[in-house]
């Protein structure tokens, strides 16, 4: 590859703007996302609502996860008799939350007694609500689930590498300020240097160079080292105080090949995802209180322990064979005019279908992703007391790959449960593989490499591997671009009386506004054909 190339035209006042976004990590992270149809704002319309159904038309709806009860509530609205077979003993699907008191059994026959206190817990799924995910916002509210903020970014928990600064954790702050200054610094002198002439007007390289030593903390320079300002960002080695110890002393800045060579620079561009920007929100007491109030809403209709193991259609309607999930015995069957599909494409690929080719290639497509998340109740709220790390996410390059903290009952004098690992890809699967309890003993090794206290404090601990989950086999659809390309059309399709939804036929895979979307798509299109007659 050339080195040192000349662009083929030169660099405009958009395209430099847009460099100086993707630096300060913001309208080029964006853009980048909107092109990919992940960025956009959710297209959820309050006003959607479904009326006039046919006298005693019905529809089966397999899943009580949030897509399948979405249809649920809007066809029941609309006048459709509805009917939700659910695998589990409980609403939610992935919506879900692990208490103290609680037993899970995953495959393997691995069975786990949460032993978290009162009040504490794990969710295994889905955590944050981001601000324009419209959809399940609604949800939430009609079922009564009250919200809170959810810290995303934390300028004081860490960035850890086991290859960088002696395995010791860099807090955010540090990394961040450090980052964008080196970086502010080399653009101001490519403009000092006039390298930009032919691109930006001597008048708009002064705003730059303006803007930059306020972005960057430069000097008068344009220099980035050691100060009072650069402090202010990354911290102080001796803060500012009161009386005789009021006089601060500012800390040395990580030279930009370390922080380059660390790869921790990395992370920073994580919460600049637009599904990861602040506001975001989680339900008081659990993400499983909306799957909970939702069941709540709608216990009329669904039938818990229904195990499916065949779905036939004909010209008439549709026939779903199941078997009590815990007892077992002779299958039973639930018959409708119509059905709307919301079983993970891991299981329903096992489970015979009536369905067009197509349509079964697609479903046979769908890869789902490993994931794991392991809790971790400790004896006392250490990292606040200790470490004034109130909320958020540290990184680390370890298997565990993250640690978060819990944003609820700042300042408890009582326990508390850290997220201790949420891991994808590789490092998914290798905590897959072990027991329940040798992923707690892991997250708490790798998570004492961060913050020695796990040794003393840790007090017990919970996981959930999702490729183990009975009713899942898999955390999310893993389409790729390929298979999307192939499939995704023909999934979405309403096939004779059968119509799929769920996060996997979404463009926002493993997100529950994708679910909430998916849903609501499948059941406008489902109702206008049964309208057309």
């Amino acid at each position: 590859m050339e080195q040192d190339a000349e662009p083929s035209s030169p660099m405009n006042r958009r395209e430099l703007f847009t460099l100086i976004g993707r630096v300060a990590g913001t309208a080029a992270m964006y853009q980048a996302m909107s092109s990919l149809a992940f960025a956009a704002e959710s297209t959820f319309d309050p006003r959607f609502g479904l009326q006039g159904a046919p006298r005693g038309a019905s529809v089966l709806i397999l899943g009580a996860g949030l897509a399948g009860m979405v249809a649920a509530y809007e066809l029941r609205k609309a006048g459709y008799k509805v009917q939700i077979l659910e695998y589990n003993n409980r609403s939610g699907g992935r919506n879900w939350s692990l208490y103290g008191g609680d037993v899970y059994t995953e495959l393997g026959g691995f069975t786990q007694h949460v032993g978290f206190d009162k009040g504490l817990y794990l969710n295994p799924g889905p955590w944050r609500i981001p601000h324009h995910h419209r959809g399940i916002l609604h949800y939430a509210a009609l079922v009564g689930a009250t919200l809170q903020p959810f810290i995303q970014i934390n300028y004081a928990a860490y960035l850890h590498s086991t290859r960088a600064f002696g395995g010791k954790p860099q807090r955010y702050r540090s990394i961040k300020a450090d980052y964008e200054g080196h970086v502010a610094e080399l653009l101001a002198k490519t403009v000092q240097q006039s390298r930009l002439d032919q691109s930006v007007t001597k008048e708009d390289q002064e705003i730059l160079l303006e803007s930059l030593r306020g972005f960057g903390a430069l000097d008068e320079n344009f220099r980035y080292g050691k100060s009072l300002e650069a402090s202010s960002r990354r911290g102080f080695d001796h803060p500012p105080g009161g009386g005789l110890d009021a006089r601060p002393t500012p800390s040395d800045p990580v030279g930009l090949s370390d922080i380059l060579k660390s790869q921790l620079w990395r992370a920073l561009a994580q919460s600049n995802e637009h599904e990861e920007q602040q506001t975001l929100f989680q339900p008081v007491g659990g993400m499983g209180m909306i799957g909970r109030k939702f069941g709540e809403l709608l216990k009329e209709v669904i039938r818990y322990d229904a195990k499916v193991t065949r779905i036939d259609q004909n010209e008439s309607g549709v026939t779903v064979s199941f078997v009590d999930a815990k007892k077992g015995g002779a299958p039973q069957t639930a018959q409708a005019d119509w059905c709307v599909c919301t079983i993970p494409a891991s299981i329903l690929s096992q489970i015979p279908i009536s369905v067009s080719a197509p349509m079964q290639a697609a479903i046979n497509a769908i890869p789902y992703a490993a994931s794991c998340k392991v809790g971790l109740q400790m004896k006392r709220r250490f990292w606040e007391q200790d470490e004034d790390i109130y909320g958020g996410i540290t990184y680390t390059d370890q298997a565990n790959a993250m640690i978060a903290y819990p944003a609820t009952d700042y300042f408890s004098s009582g326990k508390g449960v850290l997220l201790g690992a949420y891991t994808f890809g590789r490092p998914g699967e290798e905590f897959t593989a072990l027991a329940p309890e040798d992923r707690v003993k892991l997250a708490v090794e790798l998570g004492a490499n961060i913050h020695p206290q796990y040794r003393t404090e840790f007090d017990t601990g919970a996981s959930v591997a999702w490729h183990r989950v009975p009713w899942t086999l898999g955390c999310f659809g893993g389409w790729t671009e390929e298979r999307r390309a192939q499939h995704y059309d023909n999934l979405c399709q309403i096939d004779g009386r059968i119509v799929m939804a769920g996060e996997h036929v979404s463009m926002i895979p493993a997100w529950q506004e994708g679910a909430v979307l998916s849903s609501i798509n499948a059941i406008t299109r489902l109702h206008q054909r049964i309208m057309q007659g």
